[in-house]
């Protein structure tokens, strides 16, 4: 590739927050780290490092092929530093910082060093797979749910027979039997797929098949674990509250039902651990349920023994502080509580005027990352509302880090975000988050055109290269390196629609349209691609169960159809594992800088590179044959080399057959099939 010297070659420079930039990646307190900038060779005058008012030159310390390398070495790190770089050549000068060659200085575009933050190291890059218990597999028929078991929502919870049976449009108190002896009979299945971590939907106990309103965080629900004392009625036609739903008392109040669930639990992680598996669990902490033992407005616990009266029950309850009651003279039996945005059966927790309800929460933390439990983490539900105010939720997670991390140093605090993530990865709240703003959604807009829940479409955004490169880079801005590489990059989800059901391109939902139409016109062309750019962005690829398999879905809740057990699309599961394998055979996808080499309308280019691996991924999202030039020297790929393929994929299959490809002057010259993505690796 020749250089021009003549001008300053923008297209060369490069910096990033991978190791290979910034040495080292995550300091200590008191660490002097590294710091690189990458020029064309001989091609710059001056180059400094710009952190505040201090302006520093940089040290041309390295060359090697195309490219010069320039350093400088930070004073002893006491706190957070930002920096960008000025590039000088002749009357010619630019900035660089995470939005690249820039003339937009913000402070939070600036690259950043956070000494004392380090997320674990098993997370970086991590193969994930989200289950939806009770729609995994049910391993265990004696702890199902009856019908008429118990009133949710004022209707009899509903014993699903059928395992095909499709979610209705109002499916919270449907249950289909699925729990975790069934996730434990799927460990090698899990294992061979080449799964790392295990994400589970909330398994604490709870009266909804999605358990997001929990009822007792101290334990696993029975329905899920094991019923060792079991007994009690179903309600009869005609009750209308749970006062007699005797059989549901017995199963969820009974200490030795809900000891026996733990203790059973305790052993699946084990198991998972002595497979070399990870597990995390989903907290959902800013609510609860209208069941719940310190509310208990279905009156659950009242008659028991073994449990303190709830605050719907007793104003001499000792949750009354739990809640924020807006009528102080109702008791018995105070209906006048604050729901989560004003639901009564998801009462908020009012943790602004209940410290023991802060340390309470603190302590299930703790809890269930520690003996006997050991579980490897937390996926924080709805993080940024805990509490009341945003000053007061920066306030408890941090108290949260510190009190999970003090028992398990290397646990995963994950949170659900949406936006502007800068203000919790600061090193002393969250390790990093579901990563909708730099994975989700830019690639479904990109991919497909479709909004994450099937609900509108935007031909404007439908394969425009530019708008993704954009959004990747000014969402991955907010994000330090630690967090990027741990962040969950799911294509679907229990809150959105399968990514394969947005491949047809069909505006609505099961209510609107009708299930069917969730798998009519698919294209698993266009769900390879988006699975190839999931196994090589940067980041923990995290599989929604069943999309391995071809499930689909429109939105909550027909997202959440059983797991097709005997009725896997095997070519779907047979690409997953190869992507799956390429992934975690390169360690320069988890570890390596990422840059964006070609943009065209419906295709793009980007690279996955450190000092001795580089990989190229290409996508052709077009209905037609293309052919590119693609500039791989940005990625340093030597500019005479050959390449060769780790996977083609096709509108109607995939490829692992050995190619290769040379690479002339920087450029690699490719015809592209339609609907198609590569994957290549220098030779």
């Amino acid at each position: 590739m020749e250089m021009t010297q003549q001008t300053l070659n923008r297209e060369a420079l490069f910096s990033d927050q991978s190791k290979y930039y910034q040495s080292p990646f995550e300091p200590h307190c008191g660490d002097r780290v590294t710091v690189t900038l990458r020029t064309a060779k001989d091609n710059v005058d001056e180059v400094y490092f710009i952190s505040g008012s201090s302006r520093n030159l940089m040290k041309k310390t390295a060359s090697r092929g195309l490219f010069d390398y320039y350093t400088y070495r930070t004073a002893p790190l006491m706190s957070t530093v930002r920096y960008y770089f000025e590039i000088d050549k002749d009357n010619e000068r630019c900035f660089y910082n995470t939005l690249g060659v820039t003339t937009d200085l913000q402070n939070v575009y600036s690259f950043k060093l956070i000494p004392g933050f380090s997320t674990p190291e098993w997370a970086k890059g991590a193969v994930m797979y989200q289950i939806y218990t009770d729609r995994f597999c049910n391993g265990d028929l004696t702890n199902d749910v009856e019908d008429r078991e118990y009133i949710y929502l004022n209707e009899p919870v509903h014993q699903v027979k059928d395992w095909e049976t499709l979610p209705e449009s109002m499916d919270v108190w449907r249950f289909y039997g699925g729990d975790l002896q069934g996730i434990w009979n799927k460990l090698d299945y899990l294992q061979n797929l080449g799964v790392e971590v295990l994400y589970l939907n909330p398994i604490f106990v709870s009266p909804s098949n999605h358990k997001y309103d929990s009822q007792d965080y101290d334990y696993v629900d029975p329905h899920l674990g094991v019923i060792v004392e079991d007994g009690g009625e179903c309600l009869a036609e005609g009750d209308k509250d749970n006062t007699h739903a005797t059989k549901y008392q017995q199963r969820v109040v009974n200490k030795k039902n809900l000891e026996a669930s733990n203790e059973f639990f305790a052993k699946f992680v084990q198991e998972v651990h002595n497979r070399g598996m990870k597990i995390i669990l989903d907290g959902v902490f800013n609510h609860c349920g209208s069941f719940n033992k310190w509310l208990d407005k279905e009156r659950i616990y009242e008659q028991s023994e073994d449990y303190e009266k709830g605050a719907y029950v007793s104003e001499d309850s000792p949750y009354r502080s739990f809640f924020r009651f807006n009528n102080e003279h109702e008791w018995p039996y105070n209906e006048f509580y604050e729901g989560w945005w004003g639901h009564n059966t998801l009462p908020k927790l009012n943790y602004e005027q209940s410290p023991e309800l802060k340390e309470y929460i603190l302590n299930i933390g703790r809890k269930w990352v520690r003996e006997p439990y050991n579980v490897d983490g937390w996926r924080l539900d709805v993080a940024a509302d805990l509490g009341f105010t945003e000053e007061y939720n920066h306030k408890f997670w941090k108290e949260f880090r510190a009190a999970v991390k003090a028992e398990r140093p290397d646990a995963l605090i994950l949170a659900e975000h949406y936006g502007d993530t800068s203000r919790w990865l600061g090193g002393d709240e969250w390790d990093t988050v579901m990563n909708y703003d730099a994975f989700m959604e830019p690639i479904t807009w990109f991919l497909t055109g479709m909004e994450k829940h099937s609900e509108s479409r935007r031909d404007d955004l439908y394969g425009n290269a530019e708008a993704f490169k954009n959004s990747m880079i000014y969402n991955m801005a907010h994000m330090p390196g630690p967090s990027l590489q741990t962040a969950m990059n799911e294509l679907s989800n229990h809150d959105h629609s399968r990514f394969l059901t947005r491949t047809n391109r069909r505006v609505g939902r099961m209510n609107t349209l009708g299930s069917d139409a969730a798998s009519q016109g698919i294209d698993k062309g266009v769900m390879r691609e988006a699975v190839v750019m999931q196994m090589t962005w940067v980041g923990a690829p995290t599989v929604y169960y069943g999309d391995e398999a071809g499930v689909c879905g429109f939105t909550d809740p027909d997202n959440r159809r059983t797991y097709p057990w005997g009725k896997e699309d095997q070519e779907l599961l047979s690409f997953h594992k190869e992507a799956i394998c390429i992934h975690k055979d390169n360690p320069v996808l988890t570890y390596g800088s990422t840059c964006f080499l070609s943009l065209e309308h419906q295709l793009l280019s980007y690279g996955r590179f450190d000092e001795e691996n580089q990989i190229v991924v290409v996508v052709n999202n077009s209905r037609e044959e293309r052919e590119v030039n693609i500039p791989v020297w940005k990625a340093s790929v030597p500019p005479f080399c050959t390449m060769e393929r780790l996977m083609l994929t096709l509108e109607n299959g995939f490829s692992t057959n050995d190619a290769v490809y040379g690479v002339r002057n920087g450029i690699l010259y490719l015809k592209l099939p339609p609907v198609c993505s590569m994957i290549l690796k220098t030779l």
